[in-house]
């Protein structure tokens, strides 16, 4: 039956991927940050305002699939909402719905691609990779190439033991208790502290413009998972600069792991959130 002026029109749910520069965004409270980090304030300010122009008959919310702290970027996150038009009105195209929010947001929507209504985008990821970003070769925070900073960490110290570096990263990959390797927070009692890290590699990068930079060098740290606890990528980037820095030796990552306990963690250890990127969230569903 076709869709008639005066019926109503469908709920679609769409599921859409976006990108951010983390350090525009703060909390403006210290309360505010202590109970949402990044991602909730970014989802109730700045993609809620853009969703208010849809028109949806229905109140839009955004149900984000990855938490970052202040500070934190985003090369790619994702976000699921339903959308319902005014009567007589078709559910927007996704290219339509891309093109709609991002008139009025700075953060660019990259993509967006319709879902069952059954699909959740926290619950239906397949994996997050996040991407840790050192330089290397600056002896003072105020080296740091302008067009880099707050995109990078530049530890202090000189050069790092990579190979060292690369040792440890294998003992936290597999399937373990992570208790150490995170901060804790108001959910830490509702979730487990087992996770399965995918990937931990140690890898050579180029940064932007990096042929101007003579002596410097930049490094990734790569990490992939089904899911993440809460800091725990920063707590592993610090552990393994520590390690390559000589504080740690890579058997020590094995041990803090051990340990079982966030209080075991190194004081000062955890990398700052500047470093920090969500690289992508992958599904099974929406083929990415």
């Amino acid at each position: 039956r076709g869709l008639g002026s005066d019926m109503v029109s469908p709920k679609t749910r769409y599921l859409v991927f976006f990108q951010y520069f983390g350090s525009k965004y703060r909390a403006s409270s210290p309360r505010e940050l202590l109970a949402s980090p990044l991602l909730t304030i970014f989802s109730h300010t700045v993609l809620q305002k853009a969703a208010q122009n849809l028109k949806s008959v229905i109140p839009i919310k955004f149900h984000i699939s990855s938490r970052t702290d202040a500070g934190v970027h985003a090369l790619c996150n994702s976000a699921h909402l339903d959308i319902q038009r005014a009567p007589g009105k078709p559910p927007f195209h996704e290219r339509e719905l891309v093109c709609s929010l991002n008139h009025y947001l700075k953060p660019d929507i990259l993509s967006a691609c319709r879902v069952a209504e059954s699909f959740h985008a926290r619950f239906c990821a397949r994996s997050r990779t996040y991407v840790y970003r050192l330089l290397l070769g600056c002896s003072h925070h105020s080296e740091i190439p302008v067009f880099e900073r707050d995109l990078c960490w530049a530890p202090a110290g000189g050069p790092l033991d990579v190979p060292a570096m690369q040792d440890a990263a294998g003992f936290l990959l597999g399937t373990h208790d992570f208790s150490t390797f995170r901060s804790l927070s108001s959910d830490t009692p509702l979730k487990s502290p087992v996770r399965t890290i995918l990937q931990a590699d140690i890898r050579p990068s180029g940064g932007l413009l990096s042929h101007h930079y003579e002596g410097l060098e930049f490094w990734e740290l790569e990490f992939r998972s089904r899911s993440f606890l809460y800091r725990q990528v920063r707590r592993m980037a610090g552990a393994l600069v520590a390690v390559g820095q000589g504080k740690l030796s890579p058997l020590h990552i094995k041990e803090l792991l051990e340990r079982k306990d966030s209080r075991a963690f190194p004081p000062h250890a955890m990398a700052p959130p500047s470093g920090l990127f969500l690289k992508s969230v992958a599904y099974n569903e929406a083929g990415r």
